[in-house]
């Protein structure tokens, strides 16, 4: 049960900090991406000039109030404490980030964990320790993450769908709207998306065609 509703929160997954949010406004794009159909948040406030602190607390409050407002599972990424202080629904972290496993003990059973996964022994490890998806990628080349792995490609999609029927996967980096589909034929619950939406002119409409796309597909 928990698996599937994993799987179905996963189909358009959007990641967003307010580094990623130009001259625009962080939670309006937030709220629009909402409104155009996307089924997860995760705040990912990285990068420079990335809030601190209290500031950090306050945006991090008003997500979560918004993802509550339209019943989207709101997720945190690498911040721990973060996520404990405001009850996040799960967390997120990479492989440079606190040991998933350690992660694990200090949320609970009870919250989501994802874990960044660049090949099947990432993926393995991260089943072995009790994630309950994982991000897959880079995808495609990505600009917003500046230290990002090597680029996987589909094939990889479909070797650890294969390998890995029941885990929840994620593909995530330099998606847009034009490979969305290949990657959901490849086998992947869904798609993570950083700047297809929040670099959009119009964050809902995009959202939208993303979300009909991968309707279309998994329906």
């Amino acid at each position: 049960m928990r698996n599937m509703e994993i799987k179905k929160a996963l189909r358009l997954y959007f990641v967003m900090g307010t580094p990623n949010s130009g001259s625009q406004d962080p939670l309006a794009i937030v709220e629009a991406a909402l409104r155009g159909g996307i089924t997860c948040f995760q705040l990912r406030e990285k990068g420079s000039n990335a809030l601190e602190g209290d500031a950090l607390l306050g945006f991090a409050k008003k997500c979560q109030a918004l993802c509550r407002l339209y019943r989207v599972p709101f997720i945190i990424n690498d911040d721990v404490d973060l996520a404990l202080a405001i009850n996040a629904d799960g967390v997120h972290v990479g492989q440079d980030d606190e040991q998933a496993d350690s992660v694990r003990q200090r949320i609970g059973p009870d919250k989501w964990l994802g874990v960044s996964t660049h090949n099947a022994q990432e993926v393995q490890l991260a089943q072995s320790i009790g994630a309950d998806y994982v991000g897959l990628g880079p995808i495609y080349p990505t600009s917003t993450k500046l230290d990002a792995s090597a680029v996987v490609g589909t094939t990889l999609v479909k070797e650890i769908h294969t390998a890995f029927p029941d885990m929840p996967i994620v593909a995530i980096g330099g998606i847009t709207l034009a490979t969305t589909g290949s990657i959901i034929q490849a086998g992947a619950d869904g798609v993570a998306v950083v700047s297809a939406i929040a670099s959009a002119k119009d964050p809902q409409y995009a959202a939208n065609d993303l979300s009909k796309t991968i309707h279309s597909l998994l329906e």
